[in-house]
This record gives structure tokens, sequence and C-alpha cells, in this order.
């Protein structure tokens, strides 16, 4: 095999610079496109962070006070879209004695709601029949200085009072249906209500 001429000598030189260019090139290429490739890959963490907290703010912890015919009245905490009745499960379930016919368990619940499940037969101020549903936002006491009617306020806030247990209140709401309360001394006339535990109520309730 004979030498190469000067001007095959010149081609091949430049194929080598062709070739080593190339690679070269290939590899900067490589390292300018793997950081972009990160880049989206952060882009996309980003993104599911935001969905994450966009359903957080979408689904907020909600605090509701449930009362009456439930196992554990009291405040429970449920999330934004919760109806009444995973505040009954919360409670520990309807008793036996809740009326539900006067509850619709379907209802969205809202912040600072109050829930009242009554019982059969029992009288209920301030029920809200467009919703079906018994919930209390405002107290009877309201208009009252505080003070509660004994005429129209709900078993729950009879409980309230010292020394009522449920039994008494249930006294004193089949009193009531018969015979209305003209004086705060009335209520004497209901069984199991003394002088001794008038005198720790008198100046908590009204008959106005």
């Amino acid at each position: 095999m004979g030498s190469f001429t000067k001007k095959e000598q010149i081609v091949i030189l430049v194929l080598v610079l062709i070739v080593s260019v190339s690679l070269g090139f290939k590899y900067v290429l490589k390292d300018i496109i793997k950081p972009k490739d990160q880049i989206g890959q952060n882009i996309e963490e980003l993104d599911h962070i935001k969905d994450d907290i966009v359903e957080i703010e979408e689904s907020p912890i909600i605090l509701v006070h449930i009362s009456g015919q439930v196992y554990n009245p009291g405040i429970y905490e449920l999330v934004k879209g919760d109806r009444v009745n995973d505040a009954v499960n919360l409670a520990g379930g309807l008793t036996k004695n809740a009326d539900l016919d006067r509850i619709n368990l379907a209802k969205k619940v809202a912040d600072e709601e109050k829930i009242y499940i009554p019982e059969v037969g029992e009288e209920i101020a301030n029920e809200v029949n467009s919703l079906n549903a018994i919930t209390v936002t405002e107290s009877t006491t309201n208009n009252n200085d505080g003070k509660i009617n004994i005429n129209t306020c709900l078993k729950s806030e009879l409980e309230s009072l010292p020394g009522i247990g449920t039994v008494t209140a249930d006294k004193i709401i089949e009193y009531r249906n018969d015979n209305p309360f003209k004086t705060i001394e009335d209520i004497m006339n209901v069984s199991g209500i003394g002088d001794k535990k008038f005198e720790g109520i008198k100046n908590l309730i009204t008959v106005k």
C-alpha cells in the first residue's frame, strides 16, 4: 500500500475533524437537554403540589355541633361537603326515639352549624321546614336577655339548666303542651321541680 498523497491526507484530516466535532456537539447537546428535562420534571412536581393545595382549599375542615337524639352529642370535625348523616355517625348514631320524619340525613352541613335531632312527639321551636331538617342556628334565648323561654325552648336548652335532666325536660315539655306557663313559678307544678331546684334556675328562665 503506497503512501497517501497530500490531497488525500487533507481529505482524511477534514473527515476526522468533522467526526470529532459531531461527537463533541452530541455530548454538549446532551448536557444542555438534561437540565431542561429536570426543569420539566420540577414543573410537573409543582403542578402536583398546586393541585394538592387546591384540593385542600376546596375541602377544609369544618366544625358542627350535634345534639338531641344521638348517643354522643357534641362538637365534631367534618369535611366541607359532608352531610347530616356523617355527623350522626360520628355522634354514635340515632337513638330509637329519634324522629326520622323530621330529619334530612342527606342535607349538607355548614361550618359552625347546630344540628338538633328531635324525639318522636317533641315540640320543636325554630324548625327549618324549608330544609326539612332540624338545624338550630339561633337560640331561642336571644330575645330574652340570655334567659330560656320555658314555653318555646328546645329540650336541649332545658337540659342545659342546672339540675334539669332528660326525664325532667320531658315532663316540662309534656306539661307546657297542655298548660303553657304563665309565670316562671308555674314550673314548680312539674313533678321533680321543688323549691330548691327552682332557686337554681329562676334567674335563667322566662315565659315571655
